[in-house]
Formats: structure tokens, C-alpha cells, sequence
């Protein structure tokens, strides 16, 4: 009974689930943002990206096991959202970049992984702190980014940032998924 609900529960949500998973070769279209506006925190912004990642951890009791981790970058559709009357290439370009941003940090985190948890018994000790690094540095790194472009507007400042993210994703290449 458990593995049919689980079956349905992973059929529902890959039938109506509301994210698209990040490809290199997949950019965003504004109808990929489907929330409606919310300008609560800010009248001026045009658009908002509600990106990150999630992970799926298998390990055993025994903590000799080898432990698989897998990090997917995720841009969640029901909570990304766009103002029509400001949508443009430049703008969408710039939303694209927090989801690359997204991409660039699971990356960061697979790399860690990698190289620090290798068995059950490491992820017992040692995820809670890498998951807590990264997420610290994702966090901060995005912030930054919409500060210093001021949210895309700084056309300078947006091209540096757009060739940073571009190199370190290629810097990181080895830890794209597979």
C-alpha cells in the first residue's frame, strides 16, 4: 500500500508539479513564472525568481555504508512571478542568472559532498555543516548580486556578474549533473 501511495504521489507531482529542473541547454520564458505579482516587499521590482535546490539522501544504519546524495537545482513556477507591463530580454536575463546562481551553488555543494561524505557515518557528522556552508554562501552570493546590479538596472555591473556566474559554472563543470 505504502509503495502505491509513494507511486501516485510521484505521478501527481511530476504531472502537476511546479518546477522545471535547471539544463544547461533550458533557459527561462517569462510563462514559466505562473504566481500572480506580489510587490508586497517592493513596488519597483519586475520580477522575482524563487529558485535553490532540493536533495535526496540514501544511507544505511551501518555507518561504514556508502551514502548516495543527489542536489538538483530547482526553480519553483508557482512562486516565481513577473510584471507584464515590465517583462523584457534584459530583465528575463537577469532572473536567469539567479537560477544559474542556483545552479553554480549545487555544484559548490556536490563538490563538498564529494570530497567530504563519503559513507553513512560521514553524513551523520558532517552534512548538517556543509548543507549549512553552502546554503550561507548561496544565500549571501544572491543578495550581492541583486544589491551590486542594483536588481539588473546597473548594466555594468550585470555584465560582470554575467561572465563571473558563466566562468564559475565553468569552472564547476565536472560536478554538473550527469
Amino acid at each position: 500500500m505504502k509503495l502505491i501511495s509513494l507511486c501516485c504521489f510521484l505521478f501527481v507531482n511530476a504531472l502537476f508539479g511546479q518546477k522545471i529542473i535547471w539544463q544547461e541547454d533550458r533557459k527561462l520564458v517569462w510563462d514559466d513564472f505562473k504566481s500572480p505579482v506580489n510587490r508586497k516587499s517592493n513596488p519597483d521590482v519586475a520580477a522575482y525568481t524563487h529558485c535553490g535546490w532540493e536533495y535526496s539522501v540514501v544511507k544505511s544504519t551501518n555507518p561504514k555504508s556508502p551514502v548516495k546524495i543527489q542536489i538538483t537545482a530547482i526553480f519553483n513556477e508557482d512562486k516565481s512571478w513577473k510584471d507584464v507591463k515590465k517583462m523584457s530580454d534584459y530583465i528575463l536575463l537577469h532572473e536567469q542568472k539567479h537560477f544559474d546562481i542556483a545552479e553554480l551553488f549545487v555544484r559548490k555543494f556536490r563538490k563538498e559532498v564529494e570530497e567530504k561524505i563519503k559513507t553513512s557515518g560521514d553524513y551523520d557528522k558532517k552534512f548538517k555543516a556543509v548543507y549549512s556552508q553552502i546554503s550561507n554562501e548561496y544565500k549571501n552570493f544572491q543578495q550581492s548580486y541583486d544589491k551590486i546590479t542594483e536588481h539588473g538596472m546597473n548594466k555594468e555591473k550585470q555584465a560582470e556578474y554575467n561572465a563571473l556566474i558563466t566562468e564559475e559554472l565553468d569552472h564547476l563543470k565536472s560536478y554538473k549533473a550527469s
